[in-house]
């Protein structure tokens, strides 16, 4: 008997690890616990930041991680060697499609505009039916709350389609996040 096909999740994150050691500790915590439920991980692809630290833990733990890189952002990034798999992109968008189309639902955690950016265009995506994929947030020491402030005031003042969190789900902590996660494939 085979076993099913290991679930992906698509993670965006910030190349920098921010100014609170929260963040740092509770991606660490995310990368062992999605490879302790044998969750593979594609990524932007850099060793630095969030983003090294997501990698490491999960390979440690015996995730395939696959990052996605652009051209433009491989020096600048600093693509990390030791991944199971890393894909060259043209551009940016090209990057973003890619890592959307690998994950079978995505996860937000702290970073700057490119972290920004990725959970916009995959929520927007997700609005216009382009793909139905459940986005998590990791709301690690409060980083999102400002967001989700706003992301209710636009349903509130009625510029969205349907409910914020019909598309959304925001945890606290990682080991919350992942049981709903786990949950969500079947696990």
């Amino acid at each position: 008997m085979s076993s099913p096909p290991r679930k992906r999740v698509a993670v965006f994150c910030g190349s920098k690890s921010g100014a609170k050691t929260v963040y740092s500790d509770h991606v660490a915590t995310l990368g062992n616990l999605l490879g302790e439920n044998n969750i593979d991980i594609v990524y932007g692809g850099s060793y630095k930041g969030l983003m090294g630290v997501l990698a490491n833990h999960a390979l440690i733990k015996g995730s395939k991680v696959t990052g996605i890189i652009p051209e433009v952002l491989i020096n600048r990034e600093h693509q990390h060697e030791g991944l199971t798999e890393l894909i060259i992109t043209s551009d940016m968008h090209q990057r973003k499609k890619t890592m959307y189309e690998m994950g079978d639902a995505g996860i937000v955690l702290p970073g700057g505009f490119g972290t920004l950016d990725e959970f916009f265009e995959m929520l927007t995506w997700n609005q216009l039916s382009i793909h139905n994929k459940k986005i998590f947030i990791l709301n690690s020491g409060g980083f999102y709350s400002r967001l989700i402030e706003h992301l209710e005031f636009l349903e509130k003042e009625e510029f969205l389609h349907d409910q914020v969190w019909n598309r959304l789900e925001q945890h606290d902590n990682p080991v919350s996040l992942v049981n709903s996660l786990c949950k969500s494939f079947g696990n």
